[in-house]
């Protein structure tokens, strides 16, 4: 009989494009067929885009350890919660040089196989049109359409209101 074999998941978006000198949350998510261990690790580890280059990000084990040398030191913080299974962290001060391929790798003894989350970061000197703008500015006008149709039946009803107080005084002094 075949077992099914332990192993971890590690999820992640594919492609991130963040705007020059901004902060950005690397998010990274994991599953895994066995309880958390106490021995849970993530390594974050960066490649360039020309290949030239491969080096630690952030690592942690039991706590956070912050990196004594290279590109990212100082500039990378945990923004993780391990009982949640979210092992994300956040990039400060993002820079051209940046651009690249982040590597995300969660090992929870016994399940220290498995996949290996990989997102691909474009820093950008400024954010392009995209259809989540065009959402949100389709969201917002609806949002201020909406606040223009319901002031304008406030007010059509006070004025009716006040049209039907007059009728009644006019009916009243009448009699």
């Amino acid at each position: 009989a075949l077992w099914p074999a332990a192993a971890v998941e590690v999820h992640t978006s594919r492609e991130v494009d963040a705007v020059n000198g901004t902060n950005l949350r690397l998010k990274c998510t994991f599953s895994s067929s066995s309880p958390i261990s106490q021995h849970l690790s993530v390594t974050w580890n960066f490649q360039s885009e020309d290949l030239s280059s491969h080096e630690p990000v952030f690592y942690y084990l039991k706590e956070p350890y912050k990196l004594s040398a290279g590109r990212f030191k100082e500039r990378v913080t945990w923004d993780g919660n391990i009982e949640r299974n979210d092992v994300s962290i956040v990039i400060w001060n993002l820079q051209p040089t940046d651009n690249g391929t982040f590597t995300c790798q969660v090992k929870n003894p016994p399940d220290v196989d498995g996949t290996i989350g990989e997102v691909r970061l474009r820093v950008v000197q400024k954010v392009h049109f995209s259809e989540i703008h065009f959402l949100a500015v389709a969201i917002g006008s609806a949002c201020v359409l909406m606040i223009i149709v319901v002031t304008v039946v406030i007010i059509c009803r006070h004025h009716r209101k006040k049209v039907q107080v007059k009728k009644i005084e006019v009916a009243d002094t009448e009699l």
